[in-house]
């Protein structure tokens, strides 16, 4: 077990499955955030870079074109990682995520197939060619009706992700709340929500996938965990299985609030979280704190 911090006590939870680096939109190297996390504690650290897109699927400020040419060396500097880790004893994990966009499952599976991943992160970013986690702009002139149109649409691309069989884990499972929790809490109230939520977590137990647990939404404006209390308590009926991540993007967030994640997924009645290293599944307890 790699040794803690001095200045930082072990976090209740020693796996983080998801962080970036500065090939796509990160600040910091991929040796920086191996390093960030060992000072934080963390016994298993997995980079899941942003993955190459088809085109078409922009932001308008996007990284894509310098991470299409990079994304053999970030390959290479985590694969090499790997035997530094060993060395501090830390697990890296070679992770990915990847967007999905149902008409394009083809794109998917090629990039999936074209480095050793241990796993694949699925995410949802873009509904069609709108990448609907860039600006809070263009949710405001959005009435009631059209956001809900834009969560139903969110948690039925969410199943069709689970039932591709290209992904391990489902990252950030209520992304979409991101700018509008309000609106987002109210359509959770309505007859239809939860039962097409429930939908898609069916379809991602089935397809013996990971659940992300990720403290990444206490940063941003909706100041929630992903997923929120409705989510993770279907989640918990259903036994689907999950993984905890920060989805850091700098050295300041490898183990972010895990503390208040340990505590959210233990009121919950959860006890382990799972690591996939080439796509075999481990469980790792963690230590659920006071909820």
């Amino acid at each position: 077990m790699a040794p803690s911090s001095p200045h930082l006590p072990a976090p209740p939870i020693t796996a983080d499955l998801h962080a970036h680096t500065s090939y796509s939109h990160g600040l910091a190297g991929t040796g920086e955030m191996f390093e960030a996390a060992c000072r934080a504690g963390l016994t298993v650290f997995g980079f899941a870079e942003h993955s190459p897109r088809p085109p078409g699927y922009v932001y308008p400020r996007d990284y894509q074109e310098a991470l299409a040419r990079s994304l053999p060396d970030y390959v290479a500097e985590v694969l090499a990682l790997k035997e530094r880790g060993r060395e501090r004893g830390v697990t890296v994990l070679l992770g990915l995520e990847l967007d999905y966009f149902p008409d394009r499952e083809d794109f998917a599976a090629e990039v999936a197939r074209s480095y050793p991943f241990d796993y694949i992160i699925g995410g949802l970013h873009f509904q069609g060619a709108w990448g609907f986690d860039f600006d809070p702009a263009d949710w405001e002139p959005m009435g009631r009706e059209e956001r809900f149109a834009a969560y139903e649409r969110y948690y039925r691309d969410l199943a069709s992700m689970c039932r591709s069989g290209l992904f391990t884990i489902a990252a950030h499972p209520d992304l979409i709340k991101i700018f509008t929790p309000e609106t987002f809490r109210d359509w959770l109230g309505t007859k239809s929500a939860l039962p097409l939520i429930r939908e898609a977590l069916e379809a991602l137990s089935r397809a013996g996938m990971l659940l992300e647990v990720s403290s990444a939404g206490l940063r941003r404006p909706c100041r929630e965990i992903h997923p929120g209390p409705e989510i993770m308590r279907l989640a918990r009926d259903l036994d689907v299985s999950v993984c905890f991540a920060s989805d850091a993007h700098s050295i300041d967030h490898p183990a972010y609030a895990f503390d208040a994640l340990a505590a959210y997924a233990g009121g919950f009645g959860y006890r382990e979280s799972f690591i996939s290293v080439r796509g075999r599944l481990s469980s790792i307890p963690f230590r659920p704190g006071l909820s």
